[in-house]
């Protein structure tokens, strides 16, 4: 773990799976009243995700949010009605290559469109699984082909963690000025525009809400939150998260299995 900060935190930054919710996509009771708890504390309250702006809506009501969602890994940042504050894209000239990485390292290949998710087999790997967790389905098509601009996210999915840890590297090497390649579960390979992190949505938050990154404290599990515990002043890896993410952080929670996101809450940002 890194040093740990001493300036009070104003505002939380939080990721969504393997964080804010259980292994079974549950939004628990103690999770419900830690948020809660922080509003009566003044401390504002935001989310952001690898999921899409569909897939975040759910938290609005139960959550009571106000604040900006970052979606897909902070390429779209959206309202509470999912009206679209601002967005960045893949360049439409590497769409196709990028795709062509995944697909020779066997990963199946989503692509998102806005919010717009698109499949090649809505029976492959993690379909299904990600429709109900989402709660909307994907739309088919038989190629990519006309959607290359555009685009907010890739997505390259496999249960091969070797070849999707070779297929980030292939794309961190060739397309590095260009894109990110993070895994935001172990069978995740997001691909962004190099802009579009969870890094960038601590930046909005900060600029929007006139709070100091020193003065915002983050949670996530995944490779992918580590872009924004580098820009927080307060970092809280769950104990779910690999070892690497965990030193990353400034601190380390339960897993969210165990009330890992209430317990981060309570120990490392209401009792300060």
């Amino acid at each position: 773990m890194v040093s740990s900060p001493v300036s009070p935190v104003r505002l939380v930054l939080s990721d969504v799976d393997g964080t804010l919710i259980t292994p079974d996509k549950i939004l628990t009771n103690d999770t419900i009243q830690a948020v809660r708890d922080l509003a009566d504390a003044g401390i504002i309250f935001a989310l952001t995700s690898a999921r899409p702006p569909q897939g975040l809506a759910m938290f609005v009501e139960p959550l009571r949010l106000t604040t900006p969602l970052g979606a897909l890994n902070g390429a779209l940042m959206v309202d509470g009605e999912l009206r679209v504050l601002e967005e960045v894209t893949i360049d439409a000239d590497v769409t196709a290559p990028i795709i062509d990485v995944l697909r020779a390292h066997d990963l199946s290949v989503w692509l998102y469109q806005g919010a717009d998710w698109y499949v090649l087999d809505r029976d492959g790997p993690h379909v299904q699984h990600e429709a109900r967790g989402l709660h909307y389905e994907p739309t088919r098509r038989a190629d990519f082909k006309g959607i290359e601009t555009g685009v907010t996210k890739l997505v390259g999915v496999s249960d091969d963690s070797e070849a999707s840890a070779a297929a980030a590297a292939a794309l961190n090497k060739h397309f590095d000025t260009r894109v990110s390649a993070t895994r935001s579960q172990s069978y995740f390979l997001d691909v962004t525009h190099l802009d579009a992190n969870k890094g960038r949505v601590v930046r909005y938050l900060s600029n929007k809400y006139d709070v100091a990154p020193n003065d915002i404290a983050t949670i996530g599990d995944m490779f992918n939150d580590v872009s924004m515990f580098e820009e927080s002043g307060l970092s809280i890896a769950m104990g779910n998260a690999d070892d690497a993410v965990q030193k990353a952080a400034h601190a380390v929670s339960r897993s969210n299995a165990d009330e890992g996101f209430a317990h981060a809450l309570n120990t490392f940002v209401l009792s300060q």
